[in-house]
């Protein structure tokens, strides 16, 4: 196999599952990890790929970008994990901003029931999943829909979010690094997410360990402005001390 066709196969297994591991790249090619993490240097400087700690996840565009549908069957059961705990941080809340995305869907499952809560949501799974649930109150945000994510954007979206004051939001992005804060490739997506950001009282971060050390085109919150991180065992203790550093809780999970 040819460095070319290696690299587009590595391409191809990232967009069919979501994400690489370098490890298990290594084995499945038949070449050194050293290999890996050359060719996935090269296929980030192309555009394809952002590498995280020990992989990559491929870059979403307008020629390519991981469905609502598709995450649905990646990393389930960590994605599960970090849900329960990112609910756990709930407190006092009485009013929530929940983000676009399965995660953030599997958070709204995990809110508790015994309790009168005000949601406010971009995303129309989840403002479906709660309609009905508890004494919740769902406010639906409109806008143009986005096909692939099912969640709402552009000004009707930005000015509805403009005139709440939320006690807590559950955020989520396409990467987070030291650096660069949290970003993602869409400016109407961002936008959103800046939106909800000054709406907030209160801030949790929740995403898979694959996002870290990765940087999206739109830079939407700085990683201080979080008062936790959810995410899985994937980060190292070390990297997440790093995070921890410049102000949020990091939770491993």
């Amino acid at each position: 196999m040819s460095a070319e066709e290696r690299r587009r196969e590595i391409v191809g297994t990232a967009r069919r599952g979501g994400s690489v591991e370098v490890a298990e790249l290594a084995v499945a090619l038949g070449v050194a990890k050293e290999t890996v993490r050359r060719d996935l240097r090269v296929l980030e400087s192309y555009g394809l790929l952002r590498r995280t700690h020990g992989g990559a996840y491929p870059v979403e565009s307008a020629g390519f970008e991981t469905t609502l549908a598709f995450r649905t069957t990646m990393h389930v059961p960590e994605k599960r994990r970090i849900a329960e705990a990112s609910a756990e941080l709930l407190g006092e809340a009485e009013t929530v901003f929940i983000d676009e995305g399965f995660t953030p869907q599997l958070i709204a499952e995990a809110l508790p029931r015994d309790r009168p809560l005000t949601v406010v949501t971009a995303s129309l799974p989840v403002a479906g999943s709660l309609a009905g649930a508890g004494e919740f109150t769902v406010l639906l945000l409109g806008g143009r829909v986005r096909g692939g994510t099912l969640g709402t954007v552009d000004h009707w979206t930005t000015r509805m979010l403009s005139g709440f004051v939320i006690d807590l939001a559950y955020i989520g992005a396409n990467g987070i690094s030291r650096e660069h804060g949290l970003t993602t490739p869409d400016p109407a997506v961002s936008e959103v997410k800046a939106r909800a950001m000054q709406a907030s009282r209160r801030r949790v971060f929740t995403g898979m360990h694959t996002k870290f050390a990765a940087v999206s085109f739109c830079r939407f919150a700085e990683v201080g402005e979080f008062e936790a991180i959810v995410t899985t065992t994937g980060l190292p203790a070390a990297e997440a001390h790093r995070y921890s550093l410049q102000g949020p809780q990091v939770i491993r999970v």
